[in-house]
């Protein structure tokens, strides 16, 4: 069992129940999800020791989620309580043709407003194996780029390997801070995981001869933003996760993975989507998942894929389900038959 240390904001997720609109009627699930928080569930999952770090307010609301992850069995003993609010986020879910839509109420959330010395991370990584962050901690400000640059500088020290997916969010800040910020981390960067997107809005690397919105997308073009980006930070991986969007309901989803030398590519799976937010999550969950177990790496990209793949099924930021699951899945069973 490998130890795994997640860092991020976990928020109160409130969304219309089914696919109606906002105020379509007077009722809002209430869930809790986030980046970081969403990998360190998918790999308590598969029965690895993980450990999420954030700053969560001392009330209610804050423990709710706390204990929402320590039923999945998430290691919470390192949350920092403190601050005066849980960031929200508001969640419609699309249909057809109709999009999704995100609305964020995060400002002066306790983790936002969280300071460098709220984090003792040498204790932290005491014992541990992996680090994981996405770009979206660093966004909130930045003294969550400098307490994520003392996170990965820790970590470096500790000799624990450490994983970053890009996701960048235009509504938090722009691509010109992005990349200032995402340029001085990434190169504490081991693993480092993108979309079709992230890349080209972080970086500027864009995959040539694709149409993301067009659903066309070029392999061999995903093959050079890997190497590009490999090349500008020495990241040992890189890991892009290809979306094909047919609609809100219907994706066509795969993934690669670039290992310095040589790109293998998963096979394509073809979504009818239940919740389609956390599946960027789950995939990274996934890849660390199979990069700790050695698989190789063909092995490494199905797992990773399959993973995600079952999460867009299942409601919620979490992706629940089991190593087995996943397995039977990435072998080739896509039939979804009941089990008997």
């Amino acid at each position: 069992m490998s130890r795994v240390i997640t860092f991020g904001e976990i928020m109160l997720r409130l969304a219309p129940n089914g696919y109606y609109r906002f105020f379509q009627n007077d009722q809002m699930q209430a869930t809790f999800g986030g980046g970081e928080a969403n990998v360190a569930v998918s790999l308590a999952n598969y029965g690895e020791d993980a450990a999420f770090v954030t700053k969560v307010p001392a009330h209610a609301i804050g423990q709710g989620a706390v204990s929402s992850l320590r039923a999945l069995g998430v290691d919470t003993s390192l949350v920092v309580r403190g601050g005066d609010r849980l960031g929200i986020y508001y969640l419609e879910k699309g249909a057809s043709q109709r999009g999704s839509v995100c609305i964020y109420d995060r400002a002066h959330s306790a983790i936002q407003e969280a300071k460098p010395e709220d984090f003792d991370w040498d204790n932290i990584f005491e014992g541990a194996d992996w680090f994981h962050f996405t770009g979206i901690t660093p966004a909130l400000g930045p003294n969550l780029v400098e307490i994520c640059r003392q996170a990965c500088e820790c970590a470096q020290k500790h000799g624990v390997k450490v994983s970053c997916d890009l996701n960048y969010r235009g509504k938090l800040w722009t691509r010109d801070q992005a990349r200032a910020a995402m340029s001085e981390l990434c190169k504490y960067v081991n693993v480092c995981i993108s979309n079709e997107e992230d890349a080209k809005d972080v970086f500027g690397i864009e995959a040539e001869g694709s149409d993301i919105t067009g659903g066309k997308l070029n392999k061999d073009g995903y093959k050079s933003v890997a190497k590009q980006l490999a090349d500008k930070f020495g990241f040992e991986k890189v890991a892009i996760t290809l979306r094909t969007s047919i609609s809100a309901n219907d994706n066509d989803w795969a993934g690669m993975l670039y290992d310095g030398k040589d790109c293998c590519f998963s096979k394509e799976y073809h979504l009818h989507i239940v919740d389609r937010v956390g599946g960027g999550d789950s995939f990274g969950g996934g890849l660390i998942y199979a990069l700790l177990h050695g698989m190789t790496p063909q092995q490494t990209i199905e797992f990773a894929v399959a993973a995600s793949a079952l999460k867009h099924s299942i409601e919620g930021d979490f992706n629940r389900v089991t190593v087995q699951e996943v397995q039977k899945l990435a072998g080739g069973d896509a039939s979804g038959r009941v089990q008997r």
